[in-house]
């Protein structure tokens, strides 16, 4: 009754393949967006934007681009953390070069260096797969983390060897830098997240998105098929890499404002990347979101949730429950449900669509 297609007549084959063929779909999606650009900003806390909001916003774009490579492609990478620390570092070095270009646009230029990074760590993935190619993009992981750290000129000859964010505005507005505000910093990071998650989107949903999927599903038949593994498996490490590269600019520049790549592009942020797509499902764009925002939202959840409704918990004590219940939750979606939370929506949704006798 409140989420049914009946009656909306599908006049077109663009119509039924729409990404939101139901009007409750698409009606969900703008409450959504008015809330995102709307309610939140004028009414959540600076706390809330900066410690869980604009962090969610991070995450989750770096989670669609792991998800392009794992959850479309079925390419398994541990070095998501490494090609985050690529467009970070990229993006310091073109405002450092470049310093009159908006911040924006070299924050999307350095994606690009991200990618070309992505293609050449990818190349194995021609002819190993498997636990071997996560080897190898673990082997990515450490060479350049470890030149985030032994390379001076990536981060100007620093003394203390730490990106260090520079003023910028964009209409008269700081955007970054210590000026910058959490409101002004968070419509940032919104804004380029809704527009690559609109772009992925179209990605996935034509020829591109199918080639991945057949490669995904048997290479071999792909292969037979005319699709080119060379070129599909190399454009997936690169987008992949490029919304990886994104995120790690956002991360330095409208995050953390400032940073060192031993202790932010670590393994262990690898490693939380990954376990975001796991819980929220692979080979969703929605599943991303909800991976990042149930990671993104529970160590503060933790910390600050609990000790507010009268649960005392210490700092340290709430870190390591908080590992306790992310790696349940890790063994128990890959035992119950592998696809994720995403298959938990697809499943409640589909019982609403023939509610009041959902099978």
């Amino acid at each position: 009754m409140f989420y049914r297609e009946t009656g909306q007549f599908k006049t077109s084959y663009q119509a039924d393949m729409a990404v939101f063929p139901i009007r409750q779909d698409r009606i969900g999606l703008a409450l959504i967006l008015l809330a995102a650009f709307v309610v939140i900003p004028f009414f959540g806390s600076d706390f809330i934007i900066s410690s869980v909001m604009i962090p969610f916003l991070v995450f989750s774009l770096a989670a669609i681009g792991l998800n392009i490579l794992t959850g479309y492609t079925g390419l398994i990478s541990l070095g998501t953390a490494a090609f985050m620390g690529v467009g970070a570092y990229a993006c310091y070095k073109l405002t450092t070069f470049f310093p009159n270009i908006n911040i924006i646009v070299l924050i999307l230029v350095s994606g690009l260096f991200s990618a070309a990074v992505g293609v050449l760590f990818g190349l194995p993935s021609l002819r190993i797969k498997g636990f071997y190619l996560a080897v190898a993009t673990l082997a990515a992981q450490f060479f350049l983390q470890w030149c985030f750290v032994r390379v001076p000129w990536l981060f100007n000859y620093n003394a203390s060897g730490a990106i260090e964010v520079p003023q910028r505005t964009l209409f008269d507005i700081p955007i970054t830098g210590a000026l910058a505000s959490p409101e002004t910093r968070y419509f940032v990071c919104l804004g380029l997240v809704v527009v690559l998650t609109w772009f992925a989107s179209n990605l996935l949903h034509g020829r591109i998105g199918r080639s991945w999927m057949a490669v995904r599903d048997m290479d071999i038949a792909a292969e037979l098929m005319g699709i080119r593994l060379l070129n599909t498996k190399l454009l997936a490490f690169a987008v992949s890499s490029f919304y990886c590269g994104v995120a790690g600019a956002m991360m330095i520049f409208l995050w953390y404002g400032g940073g060192e790549a031993a202790d932010v592009f670590s393994i262990r942020l690898s490693f939380n990347i990954l376990f975001m797509v796991i819980i929220g499902g692979l080979g969703s764009l929605v599943g991303s979101f909800f991976g990042a925002a149930f990671l993104a939202s529970l160590p503060t959840i933790m910390k600050f949730g609990l000790p507010a409704i009268g649960v005392p918990l210490a700092g340290a004590t709430a870190e390591h429950v908080t590992f306790m219940l992310v790696g349940a939750l890790i063994i128990f979606f890959l035992i119950v449900e592998p696809h994720g939370l995403a298959r938990l929506w697809q499943i409640g949704k589909q019982k609403l669509r023939t509610w009041p006798f959902p099978y």
